[in-house]
């Protein structure tokens, strides 16, 4: 196989860079970044109310052909609005994957409702439709239509699955076992902007998706996220809790219940328009670089993990298995004594403190993805961007 110091040299030629440190995914800033701030600046619209917000807002719904897309300040504040959107309340559990970032977990948190952790399967490293039906079988009923845990009488208000670093899960497959038993999904695609399973955005297969533009994302506004829906009611109301539910009013301030201040800001769209204006350009290079990690892996002791059969992935962080907890451990400590930046996957949140009491199905693949998975650079390889940046 190739060995680490073939890996490291690979990487470096691949961002031209054959002495700076490799980050795992930095931000590219090539487009009207700075023209659309300067316009927010010397308009004095800066905060939540501006022209930007909205615009981003179109391009978000044209882009993934939801009809609708309510701007938010970040993707953990668009998934817990969701989460309240389709009814989730205090007591309620809601079913999703341990093998995700926690922003999953803390949004159901946030709700009072408690997660429910699922296996992945291996090809997708999202939520399994087969670890899914094989819980609700053993664990749900029906009374009066209503999904009921046997054993804790908890309803069962959600599903979230995650496209683990932008690899769509099996949508379909999760939909019908969850249309069996009235459970509504909500997709966290915060990291797949620009991935398609069988050909529709991932986002606007459940009743609700978010989006994230955090600063690692494949395009980022600093920080900001996105709710989409098909909904219209669903979208006027996201619009109205975000926003403090104010009653639209030329002068009073009058809220007709409790809101939340998670309106994202013109100045964060503005960067946002910029890059979306770039997005199609960015995720080709993406694939690019995505495609020359998969042709020098072939062959070797380690995997590259490649997009699922019949979906397209954005490729937002691209990865290989290691054949065991041994080998991810000694690749880890060698990339980034050397100057190029690898990470594991996360840890499961079944094993975090604060979730390690919650019900769980065993999580076969999700421990031994664990044990494998080494995230290695994968932002857009723009030559020479690198030396023009702080």
């Amino acid at each position: 196989m190739a060995d680490f110091h073939d890996i490291v040299d690979f990487v470096r030629a691949s961002f031209a860079e054959p002495d700076a440190f490799i980050p795992l995914h930095d931000p590219r800033f090539v487009g009207n970044e700075k023209r659309y701030l300067n316009e927010c600046i010397d308009s004095n619209f800066v905060s939540s109310v501006g022209a930007f917000v909205g615009r981003f807002e179109e391009m978000c719904a044209e882009f993934t052909g939801a009809r609708f897309a309510v701007a938010a300040m970040n993707g953990t504040a668009a998934l817990h609005m969701a989460l309240q959107l389709v009814g989730v309340r205090r007591g309620d559990e809601v079913l999703t994957q341990a093998l995700t970032f926690i922003a999953t977990a803390n949004a159901i948190s946030y709700t009072g409702a408690e997660p429910v952790f699922l296996d992945v399967d291996r090809d997708t490293l999202g939520l399994s439709p087969d670890a899914l039906a094989w819980w609700l079988e053993a664990n749900v009923e029906l009374k009066a239509g209503i999904p009921i845990n046997r054993t804790t009488q908890r309803r069962v208000a959600a599903c979230v699955p995650m496209h683990t670093f932008g690899h769509p899960a099996k949508l379909g497959d999760l939909e019908l076992v969850l249309d069996r038993y009235g459970i509504p999904m909500v997709e966290d695609s915060a990291e797949s902007i620009g991935s398609y399973y069988k050909g529709q955005h991932t986002g606007t297969t459940g009743k609700l998706g978010v989006l994230s533009f955090n600063g690692n994302k494949l395009i980022t506004t600093g920080g900001g996220g996105m709710i989409l829906t098909d909904d219209e009611g669903l979208a006027q109301k996201a619009k109205h809790l975000t926003t403090q539910a104010k009653i639209p009013h030329s002068w009073e301030f009058v809220h007709d219940q409790i809101g939340y201040n998670y309106r994202l800001t013109n100045v964060n769209a503005a960067i946002g328009c910029a890059q979306m204006e770039q997005l199609e350009y960015l995720l080709g290079l993406k694939r690019e670089l995505a495609e020359k990690y998969r042709s020098f892996f072939e062959g070797t002791e380690l995997q590259f993990v490649s997009e699922p059969v019949g979906c397209k992935s954005n490729y937002w962080l691209n990865a290989v298995l290691t054949k065991d907890r041994e080998q991810r451990d000694e690749l880890l400590k060698y990339t980034n004594k050397h100057g190029v930046m690898t990470r594991p996957i996360w840890e499961l949140m079944s094993r975090l403190p604060m979730f390690k009491d919650c019900q769980n199905d065993g999580l076969v693949n999700s421990i031994w993805l664990a044990d494998r998975v080494v995230n290695i650079p994968s932002g857009a390889p723009i030559r020479g961007y690198g030396k023009n940046i702080a």
